[in-house]
């Protein structure tokens, strides 16, 4: 092959949250309503509110601590997986990611969602070797959850997507991040300060503040168009024809940055006497 012909593919790093950013269902609430365990939320805001767990990794603690949660077994979380409710056309963005004009994304999801139900949801969409979700040790007598591995919550996704970035051999400035919570700020940040970008599917204003990027869609293409407009300097004519190429249409697109903010009266102010 000739050097005039030779086509240089830029290497990127996408790495993804899963729940209620792939999909739809929060893990947590779909395995409660399995088992018919009531007050999941609750639960998790308890946990929340006295900071015993990093945010992410609830769930992984009630299914170690909590009575209700420990009859979980690993087949109840493989039917969790194959509950839940996916956005629309992860299939085609995972192809599309393979190559788009010259750059080429390497697609991970790390989230702090048990392996099980994550492997079973995006079974033959994404490798399970692309996959990082909570792992747990499982008693080989009684299945039972005996402990936890790993959990990819606060730092823990920052040390995952550190240690698939330096096995993949890609720059700092070459990684992107999708998120949808709170759970995911340690790790936005940590990509911002390295000069990746940084992706929000939700209004969460945690994340918001600090992603490079807010999309809202039901459908996971959506994020293709922060990534065309970044990374690739595509305009909005190129975006709508790669869509129209594989048969779809984006019907609605509205560029809205929002300032919100509170305001309330300060405390009622004495007026100075006038000197008669």
């Amino acid at each position: 092959m000739t050097q005039e012909n030779h086509i240089f593919v830029k290497e990127y790093l996408l790495v993804s949250d899963f729940d209620q950013t792939l999909s739809f269902n929060d893990s947590g609430i779909v395995l409660s309503e399995l088992l018919n365990i009531h007050s999941f939320q609750e639960r998790i805001a308890g946990l929340s509110h006295i900071n015993l767990v990093q945010q992410g990794g609830e769930l992984a603690y009630l299914l170690l601590h909590d009575p209700e949660y420990r009859r979980v077994r690993k087949e109840h979380l493989i039917e969790v997986g194959k509950r839940i409710r996916l956005k629309e056309n992860i299939v085609l963005l995972s192809r599309l990611l393979a190559g788009l004009d010259g750059h080429q994304f390497s697609f991970y999801v790390v989230s702090a969602a048990p392996e099980e139900v994550i492997q079973s949801a995006l079974e033959g969409i994404v490798p399970e070797d692309h996959i990082f979700g909570t792992r747990f040790r499982y008693d080989d007598a009684t299945g039972e959850i005996q402990s936890i591995i790993r959990v990819p919550a606060g730092y823990g996704k920052v040390a995952v997507l550190e240690e698939l970035r330096a096995t993949l051999g890609i720059g700092h400035d070459r990684v992107i991040y999708v998120g949808d919570g709170s759970s995911d700020v340690h790790v936005m940040l940590h990509v911002n300060r390295i000069d990746g970008l940084t992706i929000a599917v939700s209004e969460n204003k945690y994340i918001t503040q600090i992603a490079r990027r807010t999309i809202l869609s039901e459908d996971a293409l959506s994020v293709l168009i922060p990534i065309l407009e970044e990374i690739a300097g595509w305009d909005g004519t190129k975006i709508r024809a790669l869509f129209a190429s594989h048969g779809f249409v984006i019907q609605e697109w509205d560029k809205v940055r929002t300032d919100s903010l509170t305001i309330a009266k300060t405390a009622a102010i004495a007026t100075p006497a006038v000197a008669s």
